[in-house]
């Protein structure tokens, strides 16, 4: 639990989407990993298993993930975070029709829900599809890959479900062939540091990102921003069957416990991992947590060098 002057604990993150940033452009480059990112594939039979393994009743009884953020650490230090160049990667248009109202994006069909197993319980989150060279990579939360800390694993049986909708998996399920963290989270639990990226196989033959898309993803961009949230709240008072938004100008966490960045938002468990957009529609964090005691915000990791490293990880 973290501790504030209002003895605050962590809760379920929140999601967000659309937006851009001016920033220097890599279009189509691959970053190098480095360290900092924690690794693992995927067996081509377990990546099969878990494609058949979520079926629509285990999906709908699936769990909020928030509840794996009961012992997630603090970290006040800004080493290793705000480091590092800007940078954006390039996204790739759908082929399919997007409605978003006039002066506010919708999610895209690349936003979707998320869905794993870790130490025996089944789970659920949000993801989006983003820019990569092998046009097959997912931006969730790291608790959504990763149990956090010292001696727990990553998720088993990892699935990303895009353009979900009332139970429907429009778009197919994507099972994960490999999974990446930051260091930072994998042996230390750090909530500022809670980014997990996630490379997915390929459907029918084709790729996540020709199916349904990817957005462009920045690191190392300023603070401060304005972005839209989307994502997938399961817990009260939402039921986790639509996409729901939130909208805001990020401010720095007022207890000063971590690096992640708040705006407002109602969403609940269930929605973290989801993207976090700037206004021109580069993905640029995901949910994270909230405050007990600081109600309607939701915090989202700053994505630096050592996200980037992770995102790097799965990218090439």
């Amino acid at each position: 639990m973290i501790r504030t002057p209002l003895r605050a604990g962590l809760v379920g993150a929140a999601l967000l989407a659309c937006g851009l940033l001016a920033a220097p452009t890599a279009a189509g480059a691959t970053p190098v990993p480095a360290p900092e990112a924690d690794t693992i594939e995927v067996s081509a039979s377990s990546s099969a298993v878990a494609a058949d393994y979520w079926t629509p009743e285990r999906m709908r009884a699936a769990i909020p993930a928030d509840v794996l953020l009961a012992e997630a650490e603090v970290s006040a230090s800004a080493a290793g975070v705000d480091v590092g160049a800007p940078v954006t990667y390039a996204g790739t248009s759908a082929d399919v029709d997007e409605d978003a109202p006039s002066g506010r994006p919708a999610p895209g069909p690349g936003v979707g829900k998320v869905f794993f197993e870790l130490n025996g319980s089944r789970y659920v989150c949000s993801g989006n599809s983003v820019g990569s060279a092998n046009g097959s990579v997912v931006a969730t939360a790291a608790h959504c890959v990763h149990g956090g800390g010292a001696g727990e694993s990553f998720a088993s049986q990892w699935v990303f479900v895009p353009g979900y909708h009332e139970g429907e998996a429009p778009f197919g399920v994507w099972a994960a062939t490999s999974l990446s963290v930051p260091q930072q989270w994998s042996e230390g639990n750090d909530i500022s540091y809670d980014s997990g990226f996630v490379k997915v196989g390929t459907v029918a033959g084709h790729t996540l990102t020709q199916t349904v898309g990817a957005s462009a993803i920045a690191f190392n961009q300023a603070r401060g921003l304005d972005y839209t949230a989307f994502g997938y709240p399961a817990a009260p008072p939402f039921d986790g069957e639509t996409a729901r938004s939130c909208r805001g100008t990020a401010v720095a966490d007022p207890f000063l416990q971590t690096q992640s960045q708040g705006i407002p938002c109602d969403m609940t468990g269930g929605s973290s991992g989801g993207p976090w957009f700037l206004t021109s529609g580069v993905q640029n964090s995901t949910n994270s947590f909230g405050y007990v005691g600081l109600d309607d915000v939701m915090f989202g990791p700053y994505w630096g060098s050592v996200a980037e490293s992770a995102y790097a990880s799965v990218a090439s």
